[in-house]
């Protein structure tokens, strides 16, 4: 993010001191370095508007990742009454704007309505002022290309301790589709060739579906996503992690494999040999990619993100079980007797 790092260089942080220069427009980017939708706006919106406003506009960047940055996003939270959010979030005097969506619609509107106004100082943010101020000066720059220093990486404990709630759930999940699914394994010798519960299976794909389905929403839309009391969606969903490659939205991958499985099922159940007996091998084969797809995943939000997702959570729950309900379907595929 070169960009970032030019727009606080052509900052000075003393200019929260003095009061707003008439006709001078103040805002706050939250953002996070990991963040697809905030490189987006620092790249391609932002530059735009810093062209057309020139020294009409001020903005601050505040990384989320640093304790202090964090400290300061949770009080701009409670400020706009929100139990839960993401990153980007652009404050600019009393709007809070989330999202590479809302970002580029609204705040050009804002921007002139508050210079209209005769311009906005910084958004009244507990703690935003005494952060500022104590700030390191740094002397606007004409041509700057140097970047900023790289603070240390977070370390793990300082990950997991951001949402210590949320990031528990997660490792007590792991731990559990490890277990289930090494005991799966240990006792596939043992296991019965068939369907032990037949409609289990297309069931758990079809709420798999809906999972997926809103998860994919949010990634291609770059919407805020509705989180539960645990966790914080939003960081994980705006994370790097959450596209393949940082093409492939993850929730569309998700998608695509519970589709597959649920057609899987359906060649299984009804479908004639040798195409139900594939099919059987490849419901084994898919819930199996996926369980190992779901515990690398879970593994990146305590230890990697610092944040957890339930809905991607639910997905992994959904998983695991579609992986233990497939081992008999994939053990009546090696049975050298003809399905029926």
């Amino acid at each position: 993010m070169n960009f970032l790092a030019n727009l606080i260089l052509a900052i000075s942080l003393l200019a929260p001191l003095t009061p707003t220069p008439p006709g001078v427009v103040r805002a706050v980017l939250f953002y996070s370095p990991s963040c697809g939708h905030c490189e987006y706006v620092i790249t391609e919106v932002l530059p735009p508007l810093f062209e057309t406003y020139g020294e009409k506009l001020e903005m601050v960047g505040i990384d989320v990742t640093q304790p202090a940055g964090q400290a300061l996003y949770m009080d701009a939270l409670k400020h706009f009454e929100l139990t839960s959010g993401g990153v980007p979030f652009l404050v600019i005097g009393e709007h809070g704007l989330m999202g590479s969506a809302d970002i580029p619609e609204q705040l050009p509107g804002l921007i002139d309505s508050y210079l209209a106004q005769g311009g906005v100082d910084w958004a009244e943010i507990p703690g935003l002022q005494e952060a500022l101020a104590a700030s390191p000066e740094t002397a606007p720059q004409e041509n700057s290309s140097a970047l900023p220093e790289t603070s240390a990486p977070a370390s793990l404990a300082e990950t997991f301790g951001r949402d210590p709630l949320g990031n528990g759930l997660a490792v007590f999940t792991l731990a559990l589709m490890l277990a289930v699914g090494l005991g799966a394994l240990w006792r596939y010798p043992a296991i019965q060739p068939g369907d032990s519960h037949p409609w289990l299976l297309p069931a758990l794909s079809v709420v798999g579906l809906g999972v997926a389905g809103y998860l994919a929403y949010v990634e291609t839309q770059q919407v805020a996503a509705v989180c539960g009391p645990v966790g914080d969606c939003n960081a994980v969903q705006q994370s790097e992690y959450a596209y393949l490659f940082g093409v492939l939205p993850i929730g569309i991958l998700g998608l695509g494999g519970y589709l597959l499985i649920l057609a899987a099922w359906v060649i299984s159940r009804f479908g004639k040999a040798p195409a139900a007996r594939l099919a059987d091998l490849a419901l084994g084969g898919m819930t199996f990619a996926g369980l190992a797809f779901s515990i690398y995943l879970t593994f990146l939000e305590p230890f990697v993100i610092g944040a957890t997702c339930a809905w991607c959570l639910a997905s992994a729950w959904i998983m695991t079980i579609l992986f233990a309900l497939s081992l008999p379907p994939l053990k009546r595929a090696f049975l050298p007797l003809p399905r029926r």
